[in-house]
């Protein structure tokens, strides 16, 4: 006979897995994460950045189709799989939108696309440059599911490809804020005192300076770049956290169970990485999951201002920075999109706080 397993984690997995919305938004987050890793795979234009150009057919509105043209470099991609797997490939192809096209004494004969009902230019090139003259491979009808940016580059790929800065910021903010502020929280909280008063100090001071601010001086310390802004939101996002294990422990070292580990000898070490905070690990994962979605929207901010993740990356907030003032021009779905994004993810990662806070509360 099975027995039940009547544990505390066991309960509140049971717990959490009764939460509809809690289940639901971790499935989205998981969906997210999944599309996220794999984006090239997903992809309709897995060129590195999504960031094949086409300005003949920029701002075109959802499930726009046109006929393409590739024409081949000729030089070989020397990429191997896991690079364009997880990095996109190198793509040295030149594509053309055109509009009709026709062979004549071995010349292929187009027109290239044109808005507004507008003929465009003639070109010609000799069917030599496609291997063994076999331009009918190179001529495709394709579709943009969302449309095109102002560039003329795929939309969904870049949203994909986007949510990779969004999601993957996340975890590098929480890491950074959940390392620092493990330590310096623990020894405030453990030892009192000078120490205590010193680390507090040190915490109302960083509290006091706005988010954005702190992490747009941080960025500008350490330069622009993608990874810059990942280090600059984690050092501003561990004070929360400091500030919960301070508490936390104050309470927790007063328990009978610390008490008796102390009278067995155990060094401070010992007591508070294995016993100390493992039983305050609750509170930990509901501000994690908090921190996930601040951090989401900070990085979002920081693209926006234009001092995130630099062109031509992907990423959901300086989508809204390019496209934000179609919103008066017809084409307000260049903007909503990518925040629709930004909204559904932060979203799910509160609810899963709230569905984690409600699992974990002993009390309930």
């Amino acid at each position: 006979m099975s027995k039940e397993n009547n544990s505390l984690s066991s309960l509140a997995l049971q717990k959490f897995k009764k939460n509809f919305w809690g289940v639901f938004s971790f499935g989205i987050i998981a969906c997210i994460g999944l599309m996220s890793v794999f984006a090239y795979v997903f992809a309709p234009d897995a060129s590195k950045n999504a960031n094949q150009m086409h300005l003949s057919i920029h701002s075109k509105s959802p499930g726009f189709e046109v006929r393409m043209l590739t024409i081949p470099s000729g030089i070989a991609s020397e990429q191997n799989f896991f690079s364009k797997l997880f990095f996109g490939n190198n793509n040295t192809d030149t594509e053309i939108p055109i509009q009709t096209y026709e062979v004549k004494n071995k010349v292929l004969n187009y027109v290239e696309y044109a808005s507004d009902g507008l003929r465009g230019q003639e070109k010609q090139i000799a069917l030599s440059r496609f291997p063994n003259s076999n331009y009918e491979k190179y001529i495709e009808n394709r579709g943009f599911v969302f449309g095109t940016d102002k560039y003329g580059r795929d939309y969904l790929s870049r949203i994909l490809i986007g949510s990779r800065i969004s999601f993957f910021i996340g975890f590098v903010a929480v890491f950074i804020s959940l390392l620092v502020g493990l330590l310096m929280g623990s020894i405030a909280g453990y030892y009192g005192g000078k120490i205590d008063a010193f680390i507090m100090w040190i915490i109302n001071i960083t509290w006091s300076i706005p988010t954005l601010l702190l992490v747009i001086a941080i960025t500008l310390a350490l330069g622009k770049g993608f990874w810059q802004v990942f280090i600059a939101v984690g050092l501003t996002m561990w004070v929360e956290v400091a500030r919960v294990v301070r508490g936390q422990i104050i309470s927790a070292k007063e328990m009978q169970y610390v008490t008796a580990a102390r009278a067995l000898g155990y060094n401070d070490y010992r007591i508070i990485t294995k016993h100390v905070l493992p039983n305050i690990f609750g509170p930990l994962i509901v501000i994690s999951a908090a921190n996930f979605a601040a951090a989401i929207l900070i990085e979002s901010g920081l693209s926006f201002l234009g001092i995130g993740a630099q062109p031509p990356m992907a990423s959901w907030g300086a989508m809204i920075k390019d496209h934000y003032n179609y919103i008066i021009l017809g084409k307000p779905y260049l903007a909503l999109i990518p925040g629709l994004c930004i909204m559904l993810l932060v979203m799910a990662f509160m609810l899963v706080g709230n569905a984690l806070r409600d699992a974990l509360d002993v009390k309930a």
